[in-house]
Formats: structure tokens, C-alpha cells, sequence
């Protein structure tokens, strides 16, 4: 049975992630540690596999942009064509964009907070033109080409699946079934949207489902069939894995 394999990857800790806010489509810079992290995790785990690449996908925002450029250089991938794709930017988070996470849980509890981050369908308030970041967001030059039409102010993980299960089924995988080995690295809300498509996770369980930084996720596929073959492998140290999975679900202090 040939088989070929597609690895995607969330960015390493943004300046955002550190200080427990909301991000989305703000274009926040990683933090020193999440410099480390595209090295130390998600670069060693890439070379311990022998992971080879024919093709990258990425979204817009420069946290994957660091990420990515790390691994490329360490990794000797400078050669590899790079796609830049809106439809792989994160979530859009509306007006919870900039806000403490803790804050906003002490504010409305802490299960809707929730609810916004982890549900499939609920919106969190649209982001209005008095929050601090709207006029950084809507004038990002990186945006210019989205249509104003597709261009959120808010997101669920339903909306985004919209987005971003369109790239996936009709540009990567036909690349995967043909053999090219591709790489995503995108952002965390991204990988959950395509976890849950790929492994058919229910709107409820999908609320359980958390992404931790830097690890790269597996998937292998049977090029005759097209099914997948096996189980999600994450290439990283599975006591690791936990404890970073475990703090992205908290929301913080």
C-alpha cells in the first residue's frame, strides 16, 4: 500500500498567547519562547521523522510567518514554494479581540467564555469600530486582496470551517493524493477546523479538542483509496503534548 503523509502545524506562542489574549486576526508578533519553540519542538520533531516537503501552505499573519521561517531555515526548505492563504488566518475573534481572556471570564463567567473559544457554532459580538484593534485589522495591507464581502468581523469555528475546508479539500489534499508532500502551518482554531474534518469530530466533542503550539500533527493518507491510514501522530514528546494541551483549554489566570 503507498502511502504519503500531510503535516500541519500551529505557530509557536504569540506576544498574545503569552499575555492570555484574544488574537485572531490582530497580527501579533511570537514571543522569544515561541521562537525557540518552532526550533526546539516543532523543528526537532520535523527532523527526527525525516520529514521532507514538495509544497507549504501558511495564512497571512506573521506569527506563522516566524514559525514557518524558522523551520525553512533550519531545516534547509528554502527552496520549497510557499502559498499564502487568508482562508488559513485564524479565527476572527470579533470584539473579544485585545481582551484579557480572564478578564472576559470574570466579566460573563466562565462558561460562556467558552463557549466562545471551544463551541462549533457560536458567535462571539462583532468586533465594532471602538475596539483598539478594528482599524489595525481592517487596514492591514496583508488583507488588501480578500473581498470585502468575505471579510469577517466575527467567527465561530463553523464560519471559519466554511473558509478554510474549501482549501483543504480542493487545493491540499488533491496535491496529497498525487504524492507532494505539503506542509500547513497555520493557527491553532485552523488546525482544529481541519482536525475535526478529517477525523469527523461531532459539533459537541469538538469542544474538547485543544492545540497545543509548535507540534507538528501527522495525517497519512493511501494515495489508491484516498482514505487515512491510522491515527493523528503528534511529533512530539507525549508528556509535552499534554501539558500544552492542557494549557491552551484553561483559560488562564
Amino acid at each position: 500500500m503507498k502511502t504519503n503523509k500531510v503535516v500541519i502545524l500551529r505557530h509557536g506562542e504569540s506576544e498574545f498567547n503569552k499575555s492570555n489574549l484574544f488574537c485572531g486576526w490582530h497580527d501579533a508578533p511570537l514571543t522569544e519562547k515561541g521562537l525557540e519553540d518552532a526550533s526546539k519542538i516543532a523543528v526537532a520533531g520535523l527532523r527526527e521523522h525525516q520529514m521532507q516537503f514538495d509544497i507549504i501552505y501558511t495564512s497571512l499573519l506573521q506569527r506563522a510567518h516566524q514559525t514557518l521561517d524558522i523551520i525553512r531555515e533550519q531545516m534547509k526548505y528554502n527552496d520549497v514554494p510557499v502559498v499564502y492563504d487568508w482562508r488559513l488566518n485564524e479565527r476572527h475573534y470579533g470584539n473579544l479581540t485585545g481582551f484579557n481572556k480572564r478578564q472576559m471570564a470574570n466579566k460573563y463567567g466562565e462558561e460562556k467564555v467558552q463557549i466562545w473559544r471551544r463551541s462549533f457554532d457560536v458567535l462571539p459580538p462583532a468586533i465594532t469600530p471602538e475596539n483598539p484593534y478594528y482599524a489595525k485589522i481592517r487596514n492591514n495591507p496583508k488583507f488588501k486582496e480578500i473581498p470585502n464581502d468575505k471579510f469577517p468581523d466575527t467567527e465561530s469555528l463553523k464560519t471559519l470551517m466554511l473558509r478554510a475546508i474549501p482549501l483543504w479539500e480542493q487545493e491540499i489534499m488533491p496535491k496529497v493524493l498525487k504524492g507532494q508532500r505539503v506542509l500547513v502551518v497555520a493557527h491553532g482554531t485552523v488546525v482544529r477546523a481541519l482536525i475535526k474534518y478529517i477525523e469527523d469530530i461531532s459539533d459537541e466533542d469538538i469542544m474538547g479538542v485543544n492545540i497545543p503550539n509548535s507540534v507538528p500533527c501527522v495525517f497519512e493518507y493511501d494515495l489508491a483509496s484516498g482514505q487515512r491510514h491510522g491515527k493523528v501522530q503528534y511529533l512530539a514528546d507525549a508528556d509535552y503534548v499534554k501539558k500544552e494541551t492542557d494549557k491552551v483549554a484553561a483559560i488562564g489566570n
